[in-house]
């Protein structure tokens, strides 16, 4: 028995709405975050245009160096909806990535966005892996001007491979990425991952995972 056409069409509205369940294109011209409002939305809410300044879509602050004194020897200073409240509904961020001589960013996912990561100074080696089964790593060797994509939610990292300050600018599909550091979440998470469940995951003992949570 055929199916009538409305059927169909019906099944294919519905199937069409969910291959386009993504973040949406912004309704209005400026949707500028209310950083202080008490609702509770998927992303920020918007205060009345009419209020918007220029001072909303402003940020001032990335040719200041970043503090790379640390355990890796990088710093990121992330340019989110959280200091530029006019990139709400936008989809966009950026980040300005500091790297003392073989500084790392330690490997890590953007669970909301795809980067784009740009050599302003320096020489990087990069990479990110597939995901199971494959687990392959896709990697490579970048020098001051060269770009390389990192695909939204997989594990990547940079490691400045020079003998000189590195510096690099992020470009995000978000206006607010997130990140997940591997090492930090799976060994310094609040309350704490079991040492059961960690030495079975990563197949050692649990004083070596004793010893990898004490560093975080």
């Amino acid at each position: 028995m055929a199916i009538p056409h409305i059927i169909l069409f019906g099944l294919f509205a519905v199937i069409c709405s969910v291959a386009l369940a993504a973040d949406h294109s912004p309704l209005q011209d400026i949707c500028v975050a209310d950083l202080a409002g008490p609702v509770l939305v998927n992303g920020r809410p918007c205060k009345d245009p009419k209020l918007a300044q220029a001072d909303d879509f402003f940020f001032s602050g990335l040719h200041m160096p970043g503090n790379t004194t640390n355990t890796f020897g990088s710093s990121v200073n992330l340019v989110s909806v959280a200091k530029v409240p006019g990139l709400n509904t936008l989809g966009i961020s950026m980040a300005r990535l500091d790297y003392a001589p073989w500084g790392l960013n330690p490997p890590h996912t953007h669970p909301r966005a795809t980067e784009v990561f740009t050599v302003l100074e320096g020489s990087f080696y990069v990479g990110f892996v597939t995901s199971n089964p494959e687990n392959r790593l896709i990697s490579k060797v970048l020098q001051k001007g060269d770009a390389f994509v990192f695909p939204v939610g997989l594990i990547h990292f940079e490691r400045n491979i020079g003998h000189t300050n590195g510096v690099a600018i992020a470009s995000l599909s978000s206006q607010n990425p997130g990140a997940i550091s591997i090492g930090s979440a799976v060994f310094g998470s609040k309350p704490d991952i079991s040492n059961v469940i960690l030495a079975h995951a990563f197949q050692v003992g649990k004083n070596v995972t004793n010893r990898i949570k004490a560093r975080f």
